[in-house]
């Protein structure tokens, strides 16, 4: 049977369904609590605080078809028929429950029974001392024994059968191969371990059973783990008999889309080969990528889409392909894989405005990059060279998105090269900068705390919804957590008077810090002391902390506790809170159903929304949006919640945010008809209570998203006040009364521009008059005149000015002014047409003067100018003007 690739998805999920495992969705593609990976790259990644024993699963069998993005070999994508950066992994997954029989028996099962595949054309690799696993896929399974291929350790300690990461749990593999006949290769590689492709690997065991101390020595885990992963469009590869990923069926729609725009047919040319499968891939990867709440920007996961987006527009471009064309071609990867992933159905518009926006910024910065790899070609012809230096290539790669195989291929059809070696020690440079930024210390990218020594089985009830007020037990106790200061906290009976620490109870009223929302602050009382809550926060297995210090007496592990939330701060947040969700609905209602939060920010004083936007919003617009929630605050509608399932939830219309992790059970905050959302944090009972939204600013935080920053209820009355006392201060500084303090200014600025105008028109001529003869100063370099000048107190438009005068003046020539401006020093070069067609550059002139003043800029060849610190070097900055210029005529 040829299953296609939606249909193998739920083939393989059912099955390991009706085995008793719980079948998960997959995962966003952004890392939740887990600093030590960019986006997720395998499908056990989202499940290492199962596998680590910081949470306790859902239950002790999963299974899951978890989306994935990898980068490590994105040179190489397009190249081969094998690499992708996007790919589905599927798993079937046990926490300390079946080991390898069940495992290996239903690898076996669903490949040769649900799947009717010919056993005979199996294959098995083991660990090459596991004898366990032999004796199951021999004695049991039936598998021939020269047909199961023991695999040892390389030189260097690795082996593909044996998983492992330094100090950790780490365990024995085993992997099943399908022999997909000598059709697909009959070459020396092409044998059982061979490089060829004819025989694929489908099945991937792996079997976490021991404890490496870091040294070499293993010992058994108490609970052993089953990791299994199997690439869902490797086994379509199999199962539709094709040569490679890119013809599956939902690959070879998107295959087929890309050559019907641009009139290319698959597998007639090699180079357009590539780029049909470059853009096929990078497609899927950012379509998914934008799904889950990435954007483009220059840094982080948002750069790694910047980069895959420009890359595809390229080979687009190459291709013929004209106008951005990826929001079609997202349009198509959301047809083929919705099956699997609705909300890529939810997300379409957003996903095709954002790749099309980020695609028309590529277009225009592709032909600045054109041009400025025109100039440094223009440089290197001057100079005499042949090899471009790597910082300049470099610099057009990671500064305009440029790549380097491009600027090569440009350059060498005109004879020029690259320095490669260059080229790859400033990536080099720049890949260490990120790693040291994205410092890890244990497995999940965080400094290990006490926190990760407490009872895993211990979790907290929050009751905070309704009761601010409650009695407790403390279950943990901890010294002061702060990895900063080098502070990793001890768990603890008792905390004295003044000592800091965290306080874990079986119950709370405290909100911990989570979807934006400030963690509550408060009390906690014993009959023997008081403990001050600062910050409550959220630790892996549901655990709230309570963070803070002992205010008075002690508190002790074994004492009932009394605690008690700010109610005043809670009340504000909650306003700020609700606030923001009728904020969002408004913001779509206004602006378009593009619109996505992404990111928001809730405390006692402000609320700040991100929001999804591709320019500034005008002051209309923002008045307009501040009106509609005015309007629903005064309406006085209740705040209604309720707890359901997600998919009941999703039928009611309820938004959900980029990325969050969802469980089955949600909460639905629900203001009427105008505003329902997914949301567990605290709101206001009635929209009545919110009092009022003042939008004090809106601003660009990063490419396409845009930031409101807002008050509500008390916070506006104090903001007023302090805008009155202010106003009353500025009033008394203008004597004069609010009616006339408008046309007080306008004097005051009128009289300001007429004395401005008499002061520029006194230094004008101060500096025409210190000039004197300009002929005595001119100096003929190889038939082209030079005049330099150092002035004082002249700068922007009036140095521009004076070099237009002297240019009249001089005729054709080279100009070079350095002018004294106290703290600052100003340059202008100028060049007339024909100095400039003899080889003078003002731009590269200002460029080579400008650092010697302690300063840096540049321009065009006619004209260009700069700004410097250090006015006792213009001297030197005259001289060395002098020589540039020699240098440029010589």
């Amino acid at each position: 049977m040829k299953y296609g690739v939606n249909e193998l998805r739920r083939m393989y999920l059912d099955f390991f369904e009706s085995k008793g495992h719980l079948k998960m969705k997959s995962f966003s593609l952004v890392p939740h609590n887990d600093d030590s990976l960019l986006l997720i790259n395998a499908g056990m990644a989202p499940l290492k605080p199962y596998f680590t024993g910081q949470e306790i699963p859902p239950r002790r069998r999963v299974t899951t078809c978890q989306k994935c993005v990898r980068t490590g070999d994105i040179e190489n994508v397009g190249k081969t028929a094998r690499h992708l950066t996007f790919f589905e992994m599927l798993g079937n997954f046990s926490f300390g429950d079946y080991f390898k029989r069940e495992a290996i028996h239903w690898s076996w099962e669903f490949l040769t029974e649900i799947l009717k595949l010919d056993p005979q054309r199996l294959y098995v690799t083991i660990f090459e001392n596991d004898d366990e696993a032999f004796n199951i896929w021999n004695k049991e399974i039936g598998v021939p024994a020269e047909k199961i291929y023991r695999i040892g350790r390389d030189a260097d300690g690795s082996s593909d059968n044996f998983w492992e990461h330094g100090a950790g749990p780490c365990g024995p593999c085993t992997e099943i191969y399908y022999d997909r006949g000598p059709q697909h290769g009959n070459g020396p590689e092409d044998v059982m371990g061979g490089e060829g492709d004819r025989f694929m690997e489908v099945w991937n065991n792996v079997f976490t059973q021991f404890y490496n101390d870091g040294k070499g020595n293993y010992s058994e885990l108490k609970q052993k783990n089953i990791d299994t992963g199997m690439g869902l469009e490797r086994l379509a590869v199999v199962m539709q008999d094709v040569d490679s990923v890119f013809d599956v069926d939902t690959m070879k729609a998107i295959r087929d889309a890309v050559c019907a725009l641009s009139g290319k047919t698959y597998e007639t040319d090699d180079k357009d080969d590539v780029s049909i499968r470059l853009i096929i891939d990078h497609i899927r990867s950012t379509t998914f990528m934008i799904s889950d709440g990435i954007l483009p920007s220059n840094e982080g996961r948002g750069y790694v889409l910047r980069r895959l987006i420009r890359r595809a527009a390229r080979h687009g471009r190459m291709l013929g392909i004209k106008g951005e064309f990826m929001g079609k071609l997202a349009d198509v990867v959301i047809r083929e894989s919705h099956d699997g992933y609705p909300e890529l159905l939810e997300k379409q518009e957003f996903i095709r405005r954002v790749l099309t926006e980020e695609e028309r910024k590529f277009n225009a910065t592709i032909d600045q990059g054109l041009e400025i790899l025109s100039e440094l070609e223009d440089d290197l012809a001057k100079k005499g060279e042949k090899v471009l230096n790597g910082k300049d290539a470099f610099r057009l790669y990671d500064t305009y998105g440029f790549p380097v195989d491009l600027t090569n291929e440009i350059l060498e059809e005109r004879g020029f090269s690259v320095d490669m070696d260059g080229f790859k020690a400033s990536m080099e440079e720049q890949k260490e900068k990120a790693r040291a930024a994205r410092k890890t210390s244990n497995y999940m990218g965080k400094a290990a705390t006490v926190y990760d020594d407490i009872d895993k089985t211990l979790t907290t009830e929050f009751v905070g919804y309704d009761k601010l007020h409650c009695e407790a037990n403390i279950t943990a106790m901890t010294t002061e957590v702060n990895p900063d200061a080098g502070k990793y906290g001890e768990l603890t009976d008792v905390l004295q008077n003044g000592e800091k620490g965290t306080i874990i109870t079986d119950v709370t009223p405290f909100y911990g810090t989570m979807g934006g929302q400030v963690g509550d602050t408060g009390e906690i009382r014993t009959d023997n002391g008081c403990f001050t809550v600062t910050d409550t926060i959220h630790l892996l297995g549901g655990r709230i902390g309570h963070v803070g210090y002992v205010s008075d007496g002690f508190i002790s592990a074994k004492e009932p506790v009394e605690m008690s939330v700010d109610q005043n701060r809670r009340n504000l947040i909650c306003r700020n809170h609700s606030a923001t969700h009728l904020l969002q609905r408004a913001l779509r209602d206004v602006l378009g159903t593009h619109v996505q939060q992404a990111g928001s920010y809730q405390d006692d004083k402000e609320l700040r929304f991100d929001f999804t936007h591709f320019s500034a919003l005008t002051p209309e617009e923002l008045s307009k949006v501040e009106r509609l929630v005015n309007k629903r605050i005064r309406a006085g509608v209740d705040v209604v919640t309720d707890v359901m399932s997600l998919e009941d939830a999703k039928k009611t219309g309820a938004m959900a945010l980029f990325g969050e992790k969802y469980g089955d059970k949600v909460r639905v905050v629900k203001m009427g008809d105008y505003s329902t959302e997914l949301c567990g944090g605290t709101h206001v009972k009635n929209t009545a209570d919110i009092g009022a939204i003042k939008i004090l600013s809106e601003a660009g935080v990063s490419s396409g998203v845009r930031r409101i920053t807002a008050l509500t209820s008390d916070n506006i009355l104090n903001y007023y006040s302090q805008m009155e006392q202010q106003l009353n201060e500025i009033l008394g500084a203008l004597k004069t009364p609010l009616n006339g303090a408008l046309a007080k200014v306008e004097s005051l600025q009128n009289e300001i521009k007429s004395l401005k105008r008499e002061n520029d028109s006194l230094k004008s001529a101060a500096a025409k008059e210190s000039l004197g003869d300009i002929n005595s100063d001119v100096t003929d370099i190889n038939g082209v005149k030079f005049y330099a000048k150092a002035l004082k107190g002249v700068g922007g438009n009036d140095l521009r000015n004076l070099g237009d005068q002297i240019k009249d003046k001089l005729g054709d020539g080279v100009i070079f002014l350095a002018s004294d401006n106290g703290e600052k020093v100003a340059l202008l070069s100028m060049a007339t047409d024909s100095a400039v067609k003899k080889g003078v550059h003002a731009g590269n002139l200002i460029k080579a003067v400008a650092s010697i003043v302690g300063g840096g800029g540049g321009g065009r060849p006619q004209m260009a100018q700069a700004g410097g610190k250090d006015a006792t070097k213009i001297p030197d900055a005259i001289s060395k003007a002098q020589e540039v210029v020699k240098e440029q005529l010589s």
